[in-house]
């Protein structure tokens, strides 16, 4: 287990006979207390499909059930339950090209890691660009390796929404239009587009981008609300 930001741990799981898993799916993960009592929440799988283990990042929901467990008191040796993976709409393969347009908010960048990740793998080169919107500087995910995409092509930007450190270069507002138009690219070239986060934001872009002209066939959208964690 790592921590990847102020409120974000990455759990790293050896599931025997494991079938694989792509870019953008998710697992559910079941609970079970001494009671009987059960508790089930579904995450996205963080890793690649090349990486040997299975990757989750869990971000900490101050009244969640299984993510205080998981983030607070999970330990090596534990056992887990899962069921995965699941969802099929959400992925991408580098076979399926691009240019890939990822855009997020939160942990809604999670599954986006794990199609970054795939690219990585793979050697590919496709044109790929990111938009990721979080409150504050502490609360982005994978700020290192981010960082380090820009060698290998993706052009990674930021806005926060609720402060930003001294000296910041990046957006300080909530998504817009002017903002996609400048991450780009435009609708022209017909991207393959992922939109994750919470449902408010998700369907906030998924808008803007259906009226800056972008084809609503590609553009994929995967959603998540205050599940209680």
């Amino acid at each position: 287990m790592r921590p990847e930001a102020a409120r974000a741990k990455t759990i790293v799981v050896e599931v025997p006979d494991w079938p694989g898993h792509l870019a953008g799916q998710h697992v559910d993960v079941r609970l079970t207390a001494e009671d009987g009592y059960q508790a089930e929440r579904s995450y996205s799988i963080a890793s690649a499909p090349e990486d040997e283990s299975l990757a989750l990042t869990v971000e900490r929901i101050d009244d969640g059930e299984v993510s205080l467990y998981l983030c607070d008191e999970l330990r090596a040796g534990d056992e887990l339950e899962l069921r995965g993976p699941i969802g099929g709409y959400f992925t991408w393969q580098v076979a399926d090209g691009g240019p890939l347009l990822l855009l997020a908010g939160g942990s809604g960048v999670v599954p986006l890691a794990a199609m970054l990740r795939h690219r990585t793998a793979r050697g590919s080169r496709v044109d790929t660009r990111l938009l990721l919107s979080a409150g504050s500087w502490d609360d982005l995910l994978y700020r290192d390796e981010l960082g380090r995409l820009g060698r290998d092509g993706v052009a990674v930007h930021y806005t926060l929404t609720r402060g930003a450190p001294p000296h910041w270069s990046g957006w300080s507002r909530r998504v817009d239009a002017e903002m996609l138009r400048e991450v780009g690219p435009g609708p022209r070239t017909q991207p393959r587009v992922f939109v994750c986060g919470p449902t408010p934001l998700v369907e906030h872009v998924a808008n803007l981008l259906v009226g800056l002209g972008h084809d609503p066939r590609l553009v994929k959208t995967e959603r998540f609300g205050p599940t209680g964690g």
